[in-house]
C-alpha cells in the first residue's frame, strides 16, 4: 500500500520576500513545533508497543521464576535456621535475611506460609503490622491532602486503600468545582465595568474569528469532498474516506491537519500559504498554540501512564529511545539474581556451607556498608591526599 504523503505547510520566504514577519515566523516555529511533538508521541505508542511485548514475553517470566525462587529460598533459610552448630548471632543473622526477603514478597503475593515464617522469626504479625502501616498512611494522607478518608474501606488492602484516596480526592474536587462555579455564576450577576465589558467583547469576539477560520477551511474541503456529490462508486469511497479525515481534523479543531489536507488535495498552492494575511495568521496562531499545548498534555499523559504501569521510578528519565535500553538492563539484573539464587541453595545444604555463606553474606553487606560511605571521605580533604595515609 503507498504511503500518502503530505506537503509540508510553511510560509516560504521568495525573490520578493527575503524577511518573514513576525506572524509569518510564529506560523513556522508553531508548525514545526507540533510536527515534533506528534512525532514524539508517534514514537512512544509505537516504543510501548514493543516494551509491552518484551516485558509480559521475557521479562515477567523471569520476575515469576525469581520469586519463586525466592520463596524457596525462605523455607531453605528457615530449614537451616534450626540446624545445629549455629551460634546465636548466626541464627539471629539468618532470622534477619528471612524476614527481609519474606517482607518483600508478601508485598506481591498472599503466601499463608511465607505469612507463618515471617512472623516466627520477626516475633510479629505481618497482618497487623500492615494494617497499622495503612493506618498510619491513612493519617499522613488525610494530614497532606486534608481530606477525611473516613473509615469504610478495608485498610488491609492497599490497593483498595489507593483506591479510596483517588475517589475521596475525586469527590472533593468535585464539590470545589461546584463551589467555583457558584462563585463564578453570583461574579457573573455583578455589575461590571466599562473595561469588563469591553474586554469580554474583545475575547469573544477574537474566538469568534478564530472559529470562523477553522470553520472556513472545513467548508472548502467539505465542499469539494462531499461523497453524495459523486457518481463513480470508486471515487465516492476515496472522498468519503478523505470526509472522515476532514471532519476528525474539525472536530479536534486540528487547524495544521486541514491546511494539509488542502495542500494535498490541491485545493491551496504554497504562494496561498504565503500570503496569509496577517490577521488570519493571528487567529491560525492562536488555534496552532491550543494545538501544540494539547500534543503537550497528550505526551507527558502518555509518559506518566507507561510509568505507573511499569512502575519505573518517577524521577527517572524515561524517552521512547531509552526504554527498551532500560527494559534489556532489567532482564539482565533478574537473570543474575536467578544464577545468584541458584548458587546460594546449594550454599545452604549442610551446616559448614551455611556458615561459610553467612559469613560472606556478612563480607558483602560490609562491602556495600564501605561503599555508601564513601561520599565521606571529602570531609578529609582533598582525595589524592589519602594516597600517602598510614591507613
Amino acid at each position: 500500500m503507498a504511503k500518502t504523503h503530505l506537503k509540508v505547510v510553511a510560509v516560504a520566504s521568495g525573490h520578493d520576500q527575503h524577511k518573514l514577519s513576525k506572524g509569518q515566523q510564529a506560523f513556522n516555529k508553531l508548525i514545526e513545533q507540533i510536527e515534533k511533538k506528534r512525532a514524539q508521541l508517534a514514537d512512544w505508542e509505537a516504543a510501548i508497543l514493543r516494551y509491552q511485548k518484551k516485558y509480559t514475553g521475557e521479562l515477567q517470566p523471569l520476575v515469576d521464576d525469581l520469586m519463586d525462587r525466592q520463596v524457596r529460598m525462605v523455607h531453605s533459610l528457615d530449614r537451616a535456621s534450626v540446624q545445629k552448630g549455629l551460634s546465636k548471632i548466626e541464627r539471629g543473622a539468618i532470622a534477619g535475611l528471612i524476614v527481609d526477603l519474606a517482607d518483600q514478597l508478601l508485598a506481591n503475593r498472599d503466601d499463608a506460609e511465607l505469612k507463618a515464617i515471617y512472623n516466627k522469626h520477626s516475633h510479629s504479625d505481618y497482618d497487623q503490622e500492615e494494617a497499622a502501616d495503612i493506618k498510619h498512611m491513612k493519617s499522613v494522607m488525610e494530614g497532606v491532602l486534608g481530606v477525611d478518608l473516613g473509615d469504610d474501606f478495608d485498610v488491609n488492602s492497599g490497593e483498595e486503600f489507593l483506591k479510596h484516596i483517588q475517589s475521596k480526592m475525586e469527590e472533593e474536587w468535585a464539590q470545589e468545582n461546584v463551589k467555583r462555579q457558584a462563585w463564578e455564576e453570583r461574579r457573573s450577576k455583578r455589575k461590571k465595568t466599562a473595561k469588563q465589558l469591553a474586554k469580554e467583547a474583545q475575547q469573544q469576539a477574537e474566538e469568534q474569528q478564530i472559529s470562523l477560520s477553522i470553520r472556513e477551511v472545513y467548508r472548502k474541503l467539505a465542499s469539494a469532498l462531499h461523497p453524495d456529490r459523486e457518481t463513480d462508486a470508486r471515487e465516492r469511497e476515496r472522498k468519503t474516506a478523505l470526509m472522515q479525515r476532514v471532519n476528525e481534523a474539525y472536530e479536534k479543531r486540528n487547524l495544521l491537519q486541514l491546511l494539509k489536507l488542502q495542500l494535498e488535495l490541491e485545493h491551496i498552492d504554497q504562494n496561498t500559504v504565503n500570503n496569509i494575511s496577517e490577521d488570519r495568521l493571528k487567529h491560525y496562531n492562536k488555534i496552532l498554540k491550543e494545538q501544540l499545548a494539547e500534543l503537550e498534555r497528550e505526551i507527558y499523559h502518555v509518559e506518566g501512564e507507561f510509568v505507573m504501569q511499569f512502575n519505573i521510578d518517577p524521577f527517572q528519565k524515561v524517552s521512547p529511545r531509552t526504554i527498551m535500553r532500560h527494559l534489556t538492563g532489567e532482564i539482565t539484573e533478574v537473570q543474575h539474581a536467578i544464577r545468584d539464587i541458584e548458587k546460594d541453595m546449594l550454599e545452604l545444604e549442610d551446616i559448614k556451607k551455611v556458615k561459610a555463606w553467612l559469613k560472606k553474606m556478612r563480607l558483602q553487606a560490609a562491602e556495600m556498608d564501605d561503599f555508601a560511605d564513601f561520599d565521606d571521605f571529602e570531609d578529609f580533604g582533598d582525595f589524592d591526599d589519602l594516597k600517602d595515609c598510614p591507613f
